[in-house]
């Protein structure tokens, strides 16, 4: 189980890396961390809609009312300023992996 802490900051860069992929709604974002976490991260309901709220706040994501196939939900994609956010996330992401396979001594941990 990973921890809550660790859930929660790595919420932004994870929900901009799949906006970054495509336009999406929250049932979907879950799913897709979900499946791509090897169920390892497993999201609710309350814990994304804050973080999409308050990246859409941040001019980072924008959000749109859509009816497909009689279903109405909210999609959100990312933003130009979204991107440069997520450019910056990766770089700080790479530095933070770096530092602890180098701790571990290890270059592709798989423990």
């Amino acid at each position: 189980m990973i921890s809550k802490d660790l859930i929660a900051a790595s919420s932004r860069p994870l929900i901009l890396s799949l906006l970054s992929k495509k336009e999406s709604y929250g049932y979907e974002i879950i799913k897709n961390i979900q499946e791509l976490s090897d169920s390892n991260i497993i999201w609710k309901d309350g814990m994304l809609y804050p973080v999409l709220k308050k990246l859409c706040e941040n001019g980072l994501v924008e959000s749109e009312w859509k009816t497909i196939d009689g279903r109405k939900r909210k999609y959100y994609k990312i933003t130009a300023l979204g991107l440069e956010a997520l450019r910056t996330e990766k770089s700080q992401w790479k530095i933070v992996n770096t530092t602890l396979n180098n701790i571990w001594g290890c270059s592709l941990c798989s423990d």
